[in-house]
């Protein structure tokens, strides 16, 4: 549990540290050029879900955005107390980064009602929606996560 925690510690510190430094230096939806034609910081309030899946849902409803981060972090909890005596460190480290990226997240709706997005990857004129370190570290983990569960299977034959 504890390599849980310090994995999800330090994507918390570099998820709200990046997010700092980008609300001091950037307007909302100025883009500055970090690789040409590719990537861009562009500071994006992100009211949805992750890369903007309900985003335009009426004011009203965002409680439900809330729930359903919530409700996801409980989950992802009790997964993690079932899964972690027998994870192994691959298991470890991908509980460690969803749940730093989900609670990042998590404080960013609770402050300011939105998630903090900068990262914004395009290709000409087709942008994939902003995100964030909190974001990129809950996919990683997912994907960790997908790879542990696959190689759990296997060694069960």
């Amino acid at each position: 549990m504890t390599a849980v925690l310090v994995v999800a510690g330090a994507v918390l510190a570099l998820d709200q540290g990046t997010k700092y430094l980008i609300l001091g230096r950037l307007a909302p939806g100025a883009p500055v050029p970090i690789v040409d034609d590719l990537v861009n910081l562009t500071l994006v309030r992100n009211p949805g879900l992750a890369f903007g899946v309900l985003a335009g849902v009426p004011v009203g409803w965002r409680w439900l955005v809330a729930v359903l981060s919530v409700a996801a972090l409980a989950v992802l909890g009790r997964l993690a107390l079932r899964m972690l005596p027998a994870s192994g460190w691959l298991g470890q480290l991908s509980l460690g980064l969803i749940f730093g990226g989900a609670v990042g997240n998590l404080i960013d709706r609770a402050r300011w009602g939105a998630v903090v997005d900068f990262i914004d990857v395009y290709w000409r004129t087709y942008h994939w929606p902003a995100f964030n370190v909190a974001d990129s570290s809950i996919s990683v983990g997912v994907a960790l996560l997908a790879l542990q569960l696959c190689a759990s299977d296997r060694q069960r034959g």
